[in-house]
């Protein structure tokens, strides 16, 4: 399966455990595991991947991913060998793995602001653009400018108004075309205030969320006119416990790996918390986790 895959500035593994790379820590093995360290390497990979008929998928942190327990009989390509910033005044082009949490970080420290909300999200550029990530009030669509993206080989641009964003969305969700990088327009500002504001969102986080276990984020999309955390807990489900995960005693919306939980658990736990919340309230929580099998 390897013979025909590119190896120049790639890492190439097989029977890679996926729960390695998996936020919440769960998931069988990928047959072959790619980490590419430059953008043609990508391209090069997918590509290869599509003339020999490889069944393939990209991630970026794998930080709002469930790796199914089988695992994935194909290529899983990880882009968080991507981590080209380039800086032109207060616009800031960043390839798709780069962190989101290290973008903010860098912004703070040049006075820019923007980025302040994605400063302890887990995920990666990619992602972010991809499901228009956001917390505290904002959201990537806020400050995107453009992204660039792979279709048929080809490398495309897409202006902020084609990305069709929507709460926890984008086009992308819709063409599955790759994200190669992402540019934002950023605000200058004092450094320190800038700073200040990204570390009390760091702080309100660590205060409110089950960082302490392996968990895969927000697991329900907020539904309208409620939260999910607040419709859960009010189900009596905080605590509710399937193998080893359980809704969070921290925070409701959230899933986390208590130790030795498998994919399976997870989604039998999503299921059984989405069942009791829909009875109780008529609302059907989606879920804003990805399956991959």
């Amino acid at each position: 399966m390897l013979e025909f895959l590119p190896t120049e500035d790639v890492k190439i593994s097989e029977n890679e455990p996926l729960s390695r790379h998996s936020s919440m820590k769960t998931g069988g093995p990928a047959a072959v595991a790619a980490f590419p360290k430059t953008t043609e390497a990508l391209i090069n990979l997918i590509r290869a991947a599509g003339e020999h008929g490889l069944r393939h998928v990209i991630v970026g942190n794998a930080s709002n991913i469930l790796f199914d327990d089988r695992g994935f009989n194909g290529l899983v390509i990880f882009t968080t060998g991507l981590r080209g910033v380039y800086w032109k005044e207060d616009n800031v082009r960043a390839e798709c793995g780069v962190s989101l949490t290290a973008l903010a970080g860098k912004a703070a420290e040049r006075g820019l602001s923007g980025l302040e909300f994605a400063y302890g999200i887990p995920g990666t550029v990619g992602g972010a653009v991809y499901m228009n990530a956001g917390a505290y009030g904002a959201e990537t669509a806020d400050i995107l400018v453009s992204s660039e993206y792979l279709r048929d080989g080809a490398t495309l641009s897409r202006g902020k108004h084609e990305h069709e964003f929507a709460y926890r969305s984008s086009v992308y969700r819709k063409t599955g075309e790759v994200i190669l990088s992402a540019t934002f327009l950023l605000t200058p500002d004092d450094a320190a205030a800038v700073k200040a504001r990204s570390d009390a969102n760091l702080r309100a986080r660590k205060e409110k969320q089950p960082l302490e276990y392996p968990n895969a984020g927000s697991i329900f999309k907020r539904p309208q006119g409620a939260f999910a955390g607040a419709l859960i807990e009010d189900a009596g489900l905080k605590g509710l416990r399937i193998g080893g995960a359980a809704v969070s005693e921290k925070h409701a919306g959230f899933i986390v790996n208590l130790g030795g939980a498998t994919t399976d658990d997870v989604l039998r736990l999503i299921e059984a918390v989405r069942s009791e919340v829909f009875k109780q309230t008529g609302v059907l929580l989606e879920p804003e986790v990805i399956h991959i099998q």
